[in-house]
């Protein structure tokens, strides 16, 4: 039964008098062996997280190229905008984790001399850091990530190399990547006039290309993630996502595909982001 427009007010207006409000953090730091430097990074802590002992769902939010971790709280207004979905009853309560990935070098993946190796600090440094650091389920079901642009990019390369870790990902007008081998010397994490192998070129491509991940993806995995793809109709990557959400279907992939009115915008991600709250949310619980 669907909430009346009144008892969802009545419901926000309760938990605004009674202080039931999110909390965001936006400049915390650790230390990455992996890197070799400190990594920045915001959190969102749901409404009654202080005020509970229990443990949380997380939703691993990853921002554009040209923003840091404070993208998603300064533009992308995830307070409010999480805070009204939980108190709505739309999106459970969840931690929200936003790492900076504009530090240093720029993406989510590693660079092809094994220089920068930011894949291997999410997984390796940064999801076991800050899943001890906070009350976070650590099981798959419990554990999502979206993003927009390069950080769709990312939640498309890190659910397609993890799929037994999140249960659902939802990239957001997102870079797919490399669409042949040729269009490497275009990838912005390709080094400028390097001698790289033919055999170390194709093993790069078949790892950060999304369209050859998915023509590789193994029968097994075709219903491991719960896709949620969104891309505006005036958006310079729509021709990408429209080519992924092709590839998919006809892998026979399970996803919902979303093309929408609008460009590459903040605008935009902030209309989405409810819906990516409420779509996680549906993993989050028992079915």
């Amino acid at each position: 039964m669907k909430k009346t427009f009144l008892t969802i007010l009545c419901s926000v207006m309760v938990a605004i008098i009674s202080g039931q409000t999110g909390k965001v953090m936006d400049n915390l730091t650790l230390t990455s062996k992996i890197l070799n430097m400190e990594r920045k990074y915001a959190v969102y802590l749901p409404p009654d997280y202080e005020s509970s002992d229990r443990s949380y769902p997380v939703l691993y939010l990853l921002h554009g190229a040209g923003d840091d971790q404070t993208g998603w709280v300064q533009f992308g207004e995830v307070l409010h905008i999480a805070d009204k979905a939980i108190l709505a009853g739309t999106a459970t309560p969840m931690v929200i984790i936003m790492p900076d990935a504009n530090t240093g070098r720029r993406g989510y993946v590693n660079d092809v001399k094994g220089e920068w190796r930011y894949e291997d600090f999410f997984f390796g440094e940064f999801m076991p850091f800050v899943e001890k650091t906070y009350r976070i389920k650590s099981e798959k079901r419990y554990r999502a990530i979206a993003g927009l642009s390069m950080g769709g990019e990312g939640t498309f390369i890190y659910a397609l190399h993890h799929p037994e870790l999140f249960s659902s990902a939802c990239p957001l007008s997102a870079a797919t990547g490399p669409k042949s081998i040729e269009e490497l010397k275009n990838y912005r994490l390709w080094p400028v006039d390097e001698n790289i192998s033919a055999a170390d070129k194709e093993a790069y491509f078949k790892r950060y290309s999304v369209l050859s991940l998915i023509a590789n993806m193994p029968d097994s995995q075709k219903r491991a993630v719960r896709w949620y793809i969104d891309c505006g109709d005036d958006d310079f990557l729509y021709e990408g996502n429209s080519l992924v959400h092709i590839a998919m279907r006809k892998k026979e992939i399970l996803h919902e595909f979303r093309i929408r009115d609008g460009g590459h915008s903040w605008s935009y991600w902030r209309s989405a982001l409810p819906v990516v709250l409420e779509f996680v949310s549906m993993s989050f619980h028992q079915h």
